[in-house]
């Protein structure tokens, strides 16, 4: 017989119980300018992805969903004080279309209440016996830094001209992929998965954590305003060096290149005139299409891992069809 409904019903219920969970966690405690800002950020929502994932891989390798359920919350916990962090470096007024906890309170707040919510993340191992609660803290050390790496690579991309494009997907890596591949590990950890297979959904994860954030790179550009839940053409605006940017130097004409370092650098032309100009170019040189396919190339090397995974092949099927939405999102 088989338990696993088809996948997306099977996300929805992982939300769902996590997000009774997380409901639990509110942290009703004094001062209250410390805990509200993180029950706020905590509560704006979001796709939930990590924590579905580490709950999904502890049932992957015959463990309860239940017993994840802290590690789950560890990594959202600290997923959501990066964000803090990060709308604080990046002067951002909003997140998930509401105000961001540094503009809702103040610099200071924003600060603060994303150390404790590191704090809180690293406390929730507590509730795990000796042995796992070191592997998770192990885990979780090196994922962290590795996300503060990735981020100050991305601040340092800024102001340099000649990024390369192993550098950004070094980059994008270490500031997104990581903590996936570590979300799903989670699960396998709890779950007392061998050692072999820990490292192989790592790798899953890894890959694609890669592959989403290519596809974001490219939806930011080329997604439907009304379900990508950003402003379409963002990075553009900000002179990010994505895939699509990094592709079109490497693949454009050189008409194309000077086109685009003028397009992006000028003060004279309306935002809309520069993102469609941009994306123009993007389509001209082949970097859209390099994209999509780059976003393909990481989502295959996820699959060539599953097949070495030592579990049945509904639950392959399971993992294959949550990559597959994950690829095929619009959002």
């Amino acid at each position: 017989m088989k338990s696993y409904f088809s996948g997306m019903q099977n996300i929805e219920a992982y939300q769902k119980s996590f997000i009774v969970h997380l409901e639990d966690f509110a942290v009703d405690k004094e001062p209250k300018n410390l805990y509200e800002p993180i029950n706020y950020i905590l509560k704006l929502g979001g796709k939930r992805l990590r924590p579905v994932l580490t709950l999904m891989t502890a049932e992957v390798f015959d463990g309860k969903a239940d017993i994840a359920m802290n590690a789950a919350l560890s990594v959202e916990v600290f997923h959501n004080f990066s964000l803090v962090h990060d709308d604080i470096m990046d002067d951002a007024p909003l997140r998930r279309g509401k105000e961001t906890v540094h503009e809702k309170w103040d610099l200071n707040t924003g600060v603060l209440s994303g150390d404790a919510m590191l704090i809180l993340a690293y406390q929730l191992f507590e509730n795990y016996e000796p042995t796992t609660f070191r592997a998770l803290a192990k885990l979780f050390g090196k994922t962290a830094l590795e996300v503060c790496e990735g981020q100050q690579y991305d601040i340092d991309f800024e102001t340099r001209n000649d990024v390369t494009i192993p550098e950004y997907l070094k980059m994008i890596e270490y500031k997104t992929a990581v903590l996936v591949g570590a979300a799903m590990k989670m699960g396998a950890i709890v779950a007392g998965a061998k050692v072999v297979d820990q490292n192989a959904i790592y790798d899953f994860g890894r890959y694609l954590g890669v592959a989403f954030q290519l596809q974001d790179d490219y939806l930011d550009a080329f997604g439907n305003p009304e379900t990508f839940g950003k402003q379409v053409g963002g990075d553009i605006l900000e002179n990010k060096k994505t895939y699509l940017y990094l592709k079109t130097l490497e693949l454009g004409s050189s008409i194309d290149k000077s086109s685009l370092l003028e397009t992006v650098s000028s003060t004279l032309i309306s935002d809309s005139d520069k993102v469609e100009s941009v994306k123009m170019l993007f389509n001209k040189s082949g970097a859209s299409e390099a994209t999509q396919q780059a976003v393909k190339k990481y989502t295959d090397k996820a699959f060539e891992v599953l097949k070495t995974l030592n579990i049945s092949e509904d639950k392959k099927q399971l993992l294959r069809e949550f990559g597959e939405q994950l690829m095929n999102r619009r959002v």
